[in-house]
């Protein structure tokens, strides 16, 4: 039975069902909606402290590719370990989420450098339309206006494996050199629909993340799977952010 089936890999049915609570009597540490969420605001804190500090040393010119890189890599290792060994994601989420912090604090000073006469409140933009779009999809799967029915999960999951096969083939063509990608990063019309997509499946996704935290806590999972949910709520907000600034940059182009 596909309870937890998701687009995000860092949640999966495995991982919750793996982890269920069979003796009733430890109910009082089981995982729970609020736990989660409260958790993910935690993460969210953490992510913005580090991302403030790259930031800071970008905009006081220092060199910052060793914290992109840190965190890219350190994020990715993490987010593996993570997701494999989920009773660790305690200590090593707030770790991840610091990690994370470090890239995008880094990667948004280079956009807000880059696009600073043409779009100087991208990045602001950005932050404010990732946090709307995440609370609409919130209001959307809490009044059942959006389900996460089988079909639903099918079609979102299908699209996001999708995107993550092509953009693995364009990390290993430029490191072949192979870098003619227009349309990822250019203004075309073709860019800018192609964006839209990717972001609209991502934010999808954010149905998937909190259907999977709820049918969780429903099943009685650990207290740490709160972590473990507020880690996969963050390594979609992550995407859907980058989403949104490499929109936002393709629009500002044009």
């Amino acid at each position: 039975m596909a309870l937890f089936q998701s687009g995000n890999p860092a949640l999966s049915e495995k991982k919750f069902t793996s982890t269920v609570i069979q003796d009733v009597l430890s109910v009082e540490n089981a995982m729970t909606v609020k736990g989660s969420l409260q958790k993910f605001g935690v993460l969210l804190i953490i992510v913005l402290g580090s991302s403030f500090y790259s930031w800071k040393q970008f905009a006081d010119g220092g060199a910052v590719n060793g914290m992109i890189w840190t965190g890219a890599i350190g994020g990715l290792v993490l987010a593996l370990v993570i997701s494999f060994k989920k009773e660790w994601s305690p200590f090593l989420a707030p770790i991840y989420a610091l990690m994370e912090g470090l890239f995008l604090g880094a990667i948004s000073a280079m956009y807000n450098n880059a696009f600073a006469a043409k779009a100087p409140n991208i990045v602001i933009n950005a932050v404010g339309l990732t946090l709307g779009v995440a609370a609409a999809m919130y209001l959307l799967y809490s009044f059942k206006i959006i389900r996460a029915t089988e079909k639903f999960k099918s079609v979102i999951i299908t699209a996001t494996v999708g995107i993550f096969i092509f953009y693995m083939l364009v990390m290993v063509l430029r490191m072949f050199g192979f870098e003619n990608m227009p349309f990822l990063h250019e203004g075309s019309t073709f860019g800018i629909i192609f964006s839209l997509v990717v972001t609209g499946i991502a934010a999808l996704n954010l149905i998937l993340d909190f259907d999977m935290i709820e049918k969780g806590s429903e099943m009685g999972a650990p207290k740490y799977m709160e972590w473990y949910g507020a880690f996969g709520l963050m390594v979609t907000i992550v995407w859907l952010y980058l989403e949104i600034l490499r929109l936002l940059s393709k629009m500002s182009r044009r």
